[in-house]
């Protein structure tokens, strides 16, 4: 069984009292493993970053506990909580540089606040610079770099104080795709190298894909669902988990009511075109396709296909059980109504 980092237990967070009370978190429970990338992912307003903010107390829970390597941090005093926010640096969207100082003295800061020397932060800030691919960038100030440079020096002082976790609060939501991937690419690099435990907070599935070994799916500030990222992609089991892993834009107002369709999950290792052909030539039944998206998580192949079944409900049958006989494919009968 895999070692625990931070464990959150039966955490909700309230804003506000009375009839204006909103109620952020509820009943929050995940335990998230020394030394991997997990993923928290939902929509605008599912309570993510209210939940990362919880795990550093930069917001105080109303209720429930927030442990990080053994420590109740909704336990401990301000001063107590200041040397464990060491421990579990985050790094933001809007990267948050100080834009009077250099790269170098960005990175140097947090340091600074910890009472290291000067000539150590400064070798160590220079190390970190190169860590993360700007070693040439020590003496530029932040109006001189890219979005994507940016957040380099964002994470490289994120590391300053030698954090055991690293809380990525939509980091790369205002970056192109080629630079996102770089920073994706990157934050693997420092989790392989460092050993530094990674929580991503995102709205984006491509960023959980590509990344992620576990993830947690936030809806309406409660864990719709947890687990593995293949498994989740493969047979998400919640009306949130669905919205986010099925093809963008398939909805029942899409088609007319009675519409009778098999949402079809591919597994890993099985090819998507010949299943629809092999239908056709094996059973001599076609079926429309309404919509489709694939992905590769891990060099392995998974997607979703929205399919029309005939009219006929033999026909139907027929289409359903050739379907589920196939290796590495689960199906699921979908009847739209109005």
């Amino acid at each position: 069984m895999q070692e625990s980092i931070i464990q959150i237990q039966h955490l909700s967070k309230t804003f506000g009292g009375g009839d204006s009370a909103v109620r952020a978190l509820e009943d929050i429970n995940l335990d998230i493993h020394r030394g991997e990338i997990f993923g928290i992912i939902g929509l605008s307003g599912a309570g993510k970053s209210t939940l990362v903010r919880c795990m550093n107390l930069l917001e105080r829970p109303t209720a429930g506990k927030v442990i990080v390597d053994g420590k109740d941090m909704t336990a401990l005093s301000e001063k107590e909580l200041r040397l464990a926010r060491r421990d579990i640096t985050m790094i933001f969207q809007s990267f948050n540089l100080l834009m009077q100082r250099t790269c170098l003295k960005n990175v140097c800061f947090p340091m600074e606040l910890c009472g290291i020397p000067a000539a150590e932060a400064k070798k160590r800030a220079a190390e970190l610079l190169a860590l993360v691919g700007l070693g040439d960038k020590a003496d530029a100030y932040p109006a001189q770099l890219s979005g994507g440079q940016k957040q380099r020096v964002a994470i490289a002082r994120a590391l300053a104080t030698d954090p055991k976790v690293l809380l990525c609060d939509e980091a790369t939501s205002a970056l192109d795709p080629t630079t996102t991937a770089s920073i994706l690419e990157l934050l693997k690099d420092l989790n392989h190298q460092l050993g530094v435990t990674v929580v991503v907070i995102t709205h984006q599935m491509s960023v959980i894909e590509e990344i992620c070994s576990r993830v947690a799916i936030l809806d309406g500030g409660v864990v719709a669902e947890q687990g593995a990222v293949e498994e989740i992609f493969s047979h998400p089991t919640t009306d949130a988990a669905r919205r986010l892993v099925y093809p963008a834009g398939i909805s029942a107002q899409q088609y007319p009511a009675g519409t009778h369709a098999v949402r079809v999950a591919f597994n890993g290792g099985t090819a998507y075109q010949p299943l629809i052909a092999s239908l056709a030539i094996d059973c001599g039944v076609k079926v429309n396709i309404l919509g489709a998206d694939t992905r590769n998580i891990d060099g392995k192949a998974f997607g979703t296909m929205l399919l029309g079944l005939p009219d006929d409900p033999s026909e139907a049958a027929k289409a359903l059980q050739y379907i589920r006989s196939q290796p590495d494919v689960t199906a699921e009968e979908v009847e739209y109504h109005v």
